[in-house]
């Protein structure tokens, strides 16, 4: 599962790029919950690369 690190800047890009919807706020940063299917489309989208595996 992929995660995010706390290099996010809280952008919300990869909310909107998540065909499943498994990506969440949490705090000031963003969460990716089980729903995740490792199609990395949040990773193309992250600005400053803050989601790895």
């Amino acid at each position: 599962m992929m995660n995010i690190t706390e290099e996010c800047i809280a952008c919300g890009s990869c909310v909107a790029s998540c065909p499943v919807n498994a990506i969440v706020e949490a705090g000031d940063l963003y969460k990716i919950t089980e729903a995740c299917t490792d199609c990395k489309a949040c990773v193309d989208t992250c600005p400053v690369n803050a989601i790895v595996e």
